[in-house]
């Protein structure tokens, strides 16, 4: 007899939940939690009156999203300032104003974790789960982290497609899809932007790269909108 109450979070939600509770206390890695909690301290003059998290940030969403995104890594000052992935930078606004296009975000901004920003059909996480100095991870670092990517590869069970927001995004999910068994057709995939993979098994989701939205690349044209409206748009058309 299931005795869930209507109150009561789907089973998903619950699974999500509590893995967000073992990330946000994790402390596998004393480089990164010696540096973001520096960070959260010294803060940036910007911000100077606001609280910051300070803490490993869990990845956010619809639990029966069918679109999983991932990106590198939270950022000293955005993700790790707000406590939700991509909200606070530049990044973000990138990000949520495709998803907000694209029918995946209920809107365009994110601000804080109090701002009403819900996903539908979609669920953000990252490669790490702490702001590296330089932004650059160790793959020691990376490694302590993929058991939680794997955890939610594993309770998003409707997933229909992974994005890999740049290449250490993808070659993570490479390594937790391998982890799990997954079987490549031919060639190991390469990272190259717009690229789509699928797999021989049906349970397992399309993969599809593309360049991340740092300032790095969308500054230099690397990325323009109108190839990341592309990457979206593809998204929307596979899942539709």
């Amino acid at each position: 007899m299931n005795h869930q109450s209507k109150a009561d979070p789907p089973p998903a939600a619950q699974a999500l939940n509590k893995l967000a509770q073992r990330i946000i206390n994790c402390r596998k890695c004393p480089r990164l939690s010696e540096y973001i909690r520096a960070v959260a301290q010294e803060k940036r003059r910007a911000y100077i009156d606001q609280d910051y998290w300070g803490r490993p940030v869990p990845g956010f969403g619809d639990p029966r999203a069918c679109l999983l995104i991932v990106g590198l890594a939270p950022g000293a000052h955005g993700s790790n300032r707000t406590g939700r992935m991509f909200t606070g930078d530049a990044s973000g606004d990138w990000l949520f104003g495709a998803l907000h296009r694209h029918g995946f975000a209920n809107r365009a901004l994110a601000l804080n974790r109090q701002d009403g920003l819900q996903l539908k059909d979609a669920f953000i996480t990252a490669a790490g789960r702490c702001a590296p100095p330089r932004n650059k991870p160790t793959s020691e670092e990376l490694a302590a982290c993929r058991p939680y990517l794997l955890e939610e590869l594993d309770i998003l069970n409707r997933l229909r497609m992974i994005l890999c927001l740049g290449k250490i995004a993808f070659d993570a999910t490479l390594k937790a899809l391998a982890d799990r068994g997954t079987p490549w057709p031919g060639a190991k995939p390469i990272f190259k932007h717009a690229a789509v993979y699928q797999v021989e098994s049906k349970d397992v989701p399309l993969l599809m790269a593309s360049y991340h939205p740092s300032r790095q690349n969308t500054q230099t044209g690397r990325l323009t909108s109108t190839m990341w409206d592309g990457i979206f748009t593809a998204c929307r058309r596979e899942l539709d």
